[in-house]
């Protein structure tokens, strides 16, 4: 299966919503993206993960990427995730204490 990405803004917060699986295959492609919009100067990231079939440590490293990376530009990178088997992954992997995890996009740009 394929990834798809769609980018919007809402309020301060550009939000991009990601759908399909996340993989060894597929994960450059969000990379790219998300290097493409921290470096064009978006620092306030949501990844909406609500349309993602599959994620695997590959789509984490992508994430704890982006996240890094809007960190350094005093940004916040934001995830929603309602699906509780994406949401186990983040527990055993212990990101749920580095991501913060929303259950809404309205959630994530609240703060």
């Amino acid at each position: 299966m394929d990834l798809s990405l769609e980018t919007r803004t809402e309020g301060d917060w550009t939000v991009i919503a990601v759908g399909g699986e996340i993989d060894v295959y597929t994960a450059p492609k969000l990379r790219e993206a998300l290097v493409e919009l921290v470096n064009s100067g978006h620092y306030q990231l949501v990844v909406d993960v609500e349309a993602v079939d599959f994620l695997d440590s590959t789509g984490l490293g992508v994430l704890v990427g982006g996240l890094k990376r809007v960190r350094a530009n005093d940004g916040h990178l934001r995830v929603v995730c309602t699906q509780e088997r994406l949401l186990k992954i983040f527990r055993i992997t212990g990101l749920t204490k580095v991501l913060a995890i929303h259950d809404s996009v309205a959630a994530a740009t609240a703060q």
